[in-house]
C-alpha cells in the first residue's frame, strides 16, 4: 500500500519539505472531507490486501 499515492487520490497535497541524503520529509495538507475518503480508501485497501492473502 502506498500511503501518499492514497493520500493524492483522496485529494489531499502531498508536499516535499526536504530531502537529506536517501531520508525525503513530506508533510500532508487537506481538508477535513479528504481526510475522511483518505481513511475510506486505506480500509479498502487494507480490506484488499486481506482478501488477497486467503
Amino acid at each position: 500500500m502506498d500511503i501518499l499515492d492514497l493520500a493524492r487520490k483522496s485529494g489531499m497535497a502531498v508536499v516535499l519539505d526536504a530531502k537529506i541524503g536517501r531520508q525525503e520529509y513530506r508533510t500532508v495538507h487537506g481538508s477535513v472531507a479528504a481526510l475522511e475518503r483518505f481513511a475510506e480508501l486505506v480500509a479498502a485497501s487494507m480490506h484488499d490486501e486481506l482478501v488477497e492473502q486467503d
